[in-house]
């Protein structure tokens, strides 16, 4: 068991927080009380993994298509615990069915009747639910799909999604994909709810615990996970989180719009307290990028640029799409944060995904607890003091108004941050590159005109002398870092 919140978040599931009191009236909605306990779901995580792998079966009459589930989904229906509505199970986007209980006073009552809880009086095989704000206006937190969920952020507008876990993502053999089978919702007022789930796949199964608050930040979450292994892993992604990126500003447009993205890098907190930011690609083949990160502190997938004009889309709303970042609650040892892109050419398919590996291998038998806490904002809690990469371009390098330098490429990129505030060219601030001299044909680093606290780093690459596929490049003073590291691909 990790610390942090941890007593906070099981007492809720001994019964020390109550619902309304019309939710402990008999129903029909509902099966006869059973007793509930963090460490009973433990218990059947652990007994279920003992077993082999049953995959669930499809329910019979399923929506088929995403205009048939949003007819059930979205638009006056009944709810549960007074602020939860239903999802459907539906063709394409998800399509096995999940079992609900209410948990009050200790006590979980499963959902064996949903009469009335889809839009029209309907009834359908719930597929998950959302969290309604109060009103009912809008919802603020999702469960759905495999072991997905995704919370709204202070804007109200959804974007990236987190899951419970990830197996074998980008390692060249199929992908698999566990998948929440069970929930227990214990609603606790309109900005707060605490939420288990079993998890359950060939490959391993696992109690989760979400305590889950909304703020005028954003949303936090709280996770516990106990995960049984059924079979050894040989890539397991904890906490991972889920996103889309099709072009920025320094790509190719493939789209009236100047940018579409859900997130636009990742921000990792190493161990060590270095910063480092990722700008994030849509690549030409599918490709995974591995960052060593022993007892990280933190990442995430960020949207960085929050300005309307740099998106364009009143419709879609990218500027408001929230960033995602991840704190371990304790020490999760040696291990790296990697990197999974792939190729798109839509807004409609995620392409990136994030996740932290352990240097231990996930082994048959075993069992391995986990705690961290999820941040859905606009700006990550471990933010970084000193400068961080607000803007980034690149085009030929040379001269403006001469003729391109052949087999070269100019970067730039801008850093902003209070650590930045007054200081000048003199000021004795330059840029370090762990690229090759021959590879550097220019480099300058100064303040933008104009602009207060705002630094540009220029430099010109010839790309046949780059040794690796990608450089680092960071503001300084001496020794002193006053920026945090940029790792940008080098495109041959």
């Amino acid at each position: 068991m990790t610390r942090r919140k941890a007593g906070a978040l099981f007492a809720g599931a001994l019964g020390l927080a109550a619902l309304p009191s019309s939710l402990r009236a008999a129903s029909s909605r509902f099966a006869a009380p059973r007793s509930f306990s963090w460490q009973g779901l433990v218990r059947q995580a652990r007994d279920l993994a003992a077993r082999e792998y049953s995959a669930p079966e499809k329910p019979a009459n399923l929506p088929t298509d995403f205009d048939a589930f949003g007819k059930l989904a979205y638009g006056p229906a009944g709810s549960l615990g007074g602020n939860v509505r239903l999802f459907p199970a539906a063709r394409g986007i998800a399509e096995h069915s999940v079992a609900l209980h209410l948990v009050d006073g200790g006590q979980a009552r499963r959902l064996v009747e949903t009469d009335g809880l889809f839009v029209g009086g309907a009834s359908a095989d719930p597929a998950g639910f959302r969290v309604m704000e109060a009103g009912q206006a809008g919802d603020w937190l999702a469960f759905l799909g495999a072991s997905y969920f995704r919370a709204s952020g202070s804007r109200d507008q959804y974007g990236l999604s987190a899951r419970g876990i990830a197996v074998d993502t980008g390692t060249g053999r199929p992908e698999e994909f566990p998948a929440f089978t069970a929930f227990w919702i214990e609603p606790v007022d309109n900005d707060h709810v605490r939420i288990f789930a079993l998890l359950d796949g060939p490959s391993l199964a696992g109690a989760y615990a979400f305590d889950c608050r909304k703020n005028g930040a954003g949303v936090e979450q709280n996770v516990q996970a106990s995960l049984f292994f059924r079979r050894d892993i040989e890539r397991l992604g904890i906490a991972p989180a889920t996103s889309m990126y099709w072009y920025d500003q320094h790509d190719a447009r493939s789209d009236w719009r100047p940018e579409i993205h859900d997130s636009d890098g990742l921000a990792i907190w190493s161990g060590t307290d270095e910063h480092i930011w990722r700008p994030l690609e849509n690549p030409d083949e599918a490709r995974v990028t591995s960052f060593r990160a022993d007892r990280v502190k933190g990442f995430g997938l960020m949207q960085r640029d929050q300005a309307f004009d740099h998106f364009q889309d009143d419709g879609a709303f990218y500027d408001r799409r929230p960033s995602l970042s991840i704190e371990p609650d304790d020490d999760w040892g040696p291990g790296r944060v990697m990197l999974y892109e792939m190729p798109t050419d839509n807004e409609t398919q995620d392409n990136i995904a994030a996740f932290w590996v352990s240097d231990q291998t996930a082994r048959r038998g075993e069992r391995r607890d986990i705690g961290y806490t999820l941040t859905w904002a606009f700006s990550a809690p471990s933010e970084v003091t000193n400068a961080r990469c607000v803007d980034m371009f690149e085009g030929p390098a040379g001269r403006p108004g001469e003729p391109p330098t052949a087999g070269a490429r100019k970067y730039v990129f801008d850093f902003a941050g209070p650590v930045l505030t007054g200081q000048g060219r003199d000021a004795g601030i330059d840029a370090a590159t762990d690229l090759p001299s021959d590879a550097l044909l220019s480099l300058s680093a100064y303040p933008v005109a104009g602009a207060e606290a705002r630094w540009r780093v220029m430099l010109d690459v010839k790309l046949s002398a780059v040794p690796r596929p990608e450089m680092r490049l960071y503001l300084r003073r001496g020794t002193a870092a006053l920026s945090e590291t940029v790792i940008k691909m080098v495109k041959p």
